[in-house]
């Protein structure tokens, strides 16, 4: 595909050509019903028109009064036009370009042209040397001192960039005699600049700037600054190899850099035949430099803690939303105590669980431990949650045939990696009857009053994991004084300073020794004698746990 790419010296402009007819004209106050509009007052309200079909890309001008030109010439007819083709629509040049070779520069800022250069009789100063301290009689010049002063209270001032910019090119203009200071930043990958502010201190413009590509390369990759003083007068620069495509007679300019990262380039030239600049006007545009490059580290530090403060909010948010989801208060069902805990090692988990009485009158109790962590995770973890909570006000609810669908839906609706473990169960009221689907997850304990321990083993894998799958059912009678403990493998890989796990004997111990504890009790002295194992190391994975006890 291509694209049309260029600037009307105040914007820049990126079109991609689709298949079909474009109509080009300028944005009119009333609105405009060209499909690329162009906001310049020498292009005409319905200017050209741009065809791409199977056989090229063609160009017709609508009789315009200041005319379409293809590479210098003006059209009167339908043109076939090609990539690197250079374009007018009256004073607005742009290009036809490849769409993968565009870069898109920031808004409100205009593409700066390279051109190639010998500069190898230049003089060009490293930045370390370019701000050594000032010679006395350049700092003895009245208006120096004063200026700088007031450039460096910019460093705490709450104004947009683009103000603070525009305004300190009129600082520097009482010291730097030019006809033209800008300020232009560098693309992400660094092969490209553009200009996002300017001052014209002359009467017009002389000129759109055409960096040398030399000059960019040294700036960027060397960070050296650079002074010409007479590139009209240089053979070097002409046929438009110039650092400028104008007539000058001396340019300077500096990288605004921090940390080894140029952000842009500071710039200033003049066509005054009696000025010349010189190692010293190179030295005081880096003094500004570094003091305009410091102030745009404070607007990324700032955007970067704006976005820090918005991304806490939103997770805060988040994690609201996600603890609503989850029942506070269990249901009440004959026959039963229940308690459920969790405890998130992060904002938002993928830990989950659920409890709710069926219509037929059975509980269902579940436990969960999503892959991954995160917001991710957390989206997943509700997301299962959601399709389980659907499928609860079955009449014939099912838990086979249950998971087996929800482990479907998450396998085509999730990206490959993505499971979660899970175990599931229907407690019958009063009769300590237990149906279950233990899909990958960690076995429930289940703590007898005898002291005797059992295992819920696994009944299938992990759900999510695979476009198939079948899960067996299990039973398990529940005596008075019982207790059956569920839980996330946060409890039991919880790990101290020096890596021991928590562990499934010590879990086990705990809820044998307190078996004649209520659920809530029992789960209390657990986490607390996990809290105690871990001590100051930090939490890894969330913690929940659900304990059922027959009374």
């Amino acid at each position: 595909m291509t694209k049309l790419v260029g600037t009307d010296g105040e914007r820049y402009y990126s079109w991609a050509l689709e298949p079909g007819k474009h109509t080009i004209g300028r944005l009119a106050s009333g609105g405009s019903n060209c499909e690329f509009a162009i906001e310049d007052k020498t292009v005409s309200r319905r200017h050209a028109e741009i065809e791409v079909t199977a056989d090229g890309v063609f160009l017709s001008d609508f009789g315009s009064h200041n005319g379409t030109f293809v590479n210098g010439a003006r059209i009167s007819g339908r043109v076939r036009v090609a990539e690197g083709d250079s374009v007018m629509f009256g004073q607005a040049e742009f290009t036809l370009s490849p769409a993968d070779g565009t870069h898109i520069p920031p808004v409100g800022s205009t593409v700066t042209k390279l051109a190639d250069a010998d500069l190898k009789n230049s003089v060009f100063l490293s930045i370390d040397e370019a701000l050594k301290p000032l010679p006395t009689k350049v700092t003895e010049q009245p208006l120096l001192l004063p200026t700088l002063f007031e450039m460096a209270k910019m460093l705490v001032l709450p104004e947009p960039k683009e103000e603070m910019l525009k305004r300190s090119l009129g600082m520097i203009s009482r010291v730097i005699p030019a006809e033209r200071l800008a300020v232009l930043f560098v693309s992400e990958d660094q092969t490209e600049v553009y200009t996002v502010a300017t001052l014209l201190t002359g009467k017009q413009d002389p000129g759109a700037f055409t960096l040398s590509r030399t000059i960019v390369g040294e700036i960027i990759t060397n960070k050296n600054a650079i002074v010409i003083g007479d590139p009209k007068n240089d053979p070097r620069f002409a046929e438009k190899k110039s650092i400028i495509l104008s007539e000058l007679k001396s340019a300077v300019a500096v990288p605004l850099f921090d940390e080894g990262k140029v952000l842009g380039i500071l710039y200033a030239d003049t066509t005054r035949p009696y000025e010349r600049y010189d190692d010293e006007h190179l030295r005081v545009l880096a003094a500004f430099g570094n003091i305009i490059a410091s102030r745009l580290l404070n607007y990324e530090l700032l955007t970067e803690r704006q976005e820090k403060q918005i991304m806490e909010a939103e997770l805060r948010r988040a994690s609201a939303i996600q603890k609503s989801l989850l029942v506070t208060e269990p249901p009440e069902i004959e026959g039963y105590r229940i308690f459920a805990f969790q405890e998130q090692s992060r904002s938002v988990g993928g830990d989950l669980y659920d409890l709710k009485i069926l219509p037929d009158g059975r509980m269902l109790f579940m436990v969960a431990d999503v892959s991954g962590k995160g917001m991710g995770a957390a989206l997943l973890m509700s997301n299962i949650l959601a399709s389980f909570r659907i499928l609860y006000e079955s009449d014939d609810f099912d838990l086979c045939s249950a998971v087996k669908r929800v482990s479907l839906h998450l396998n085509n609706y999730s990206r490959s990696g993505e499971f979660a473990t899970l175990f599931v169960g229907l407690a019958e009221p009063r009769t300590g009857k237990i149906k279950y689907v233990n899909a990958g997850h960690n076995p429930p304990v289940l703590a007898r009053t005898d002291g005797r321990i059992e295992h819920l083993a696994a009944t299938g894998f992990m759900i999510g994991a695979f476009p198939f799958g079948d899960w067996g059912e299990q039973n398990v009678d529940l005596g008075a004084g019982d207790v059956l403990a569920a839980f996330t493998d946060g409890v039991t890989e919880a790990q101290r300073r020096d890596l021991e796990q928590y562990g499934d004997d010590r879990l086990e111990k705990m809820i044998i020794d307190r078996r004649d504890m209520s659920p809530q009790e029992i789960t209390e002295q657990i986490i607390s004698d996990v809290n105690q194992f871990i001590g100051d190391a930090p939490r890894s994975d969330d913690i929940t746990t659900l304990l059922l006890k027959r009374v």
